[in-house]
């Protein structure tokens, strides 16, 4: 969603950055497991067909996709992450997303919000719970 392509949100135990064609071959490793194409619902997409549906989703009104980061180690500040371009250490703080869909157009402010923690040592910790709490407050604006 274009509303989102330069906003940064930031939580106790995550930080939401917009989705950018540098998360694509993370988020491609991800979505290679069986488990969380079950999860999610989804397909096995190829490389091309990732980088497709992550520049569709950037030029859609109705989604607003964030990549979810891990906390900052202090030895660097959140500028510094949200400015790494290289997608081999941007990996190193990927750690899932959270979409919200804006679905009907008669019912502006209804949606619906769904969230995925992709690596497993941050599952069970509170990122999901806090991601979808910023999610609804982004939301709201």
């Amino acid at each position: 969603m274009r509303i989102n392509e330069n906003t940064v949100l930031v939580g106790k135990t995550v930080i939401l950055v917009p989705y950018r064609k540098e998360h694509v071959p993370r988020y491609h490793e991800w979505m290679k497991s069986p488990e969380l194409q079950e999860l999610t619902a989804s397909e096995p997409l190829t490389l091309k067909e990732e980088y497709e549906m992550q520049e569709s989703w950037r030029k859609d009104n109705d989604k607003c996709t964030f990549i979810l980061l891990k906390p900052v180690e202090e030895e660097k500040s959140i500028d510094d992450i949200v400015a790494i371009r290289d997608p081999e250490e941007l990996a190193k703080y990927m750690i899932g997303d959270v979409n919200l869909y804006l679905n009907d157009p008669h019912e502006p402010h209804h949606g619906e919000i769904e969230v995925m923690i992709a690596e497993p040592a941050y599952r069970q910790k509170g990122a999901a719970r806090e991601a979808l709490k910023i999610m609804m407050n982004y939301g709201r604006l």
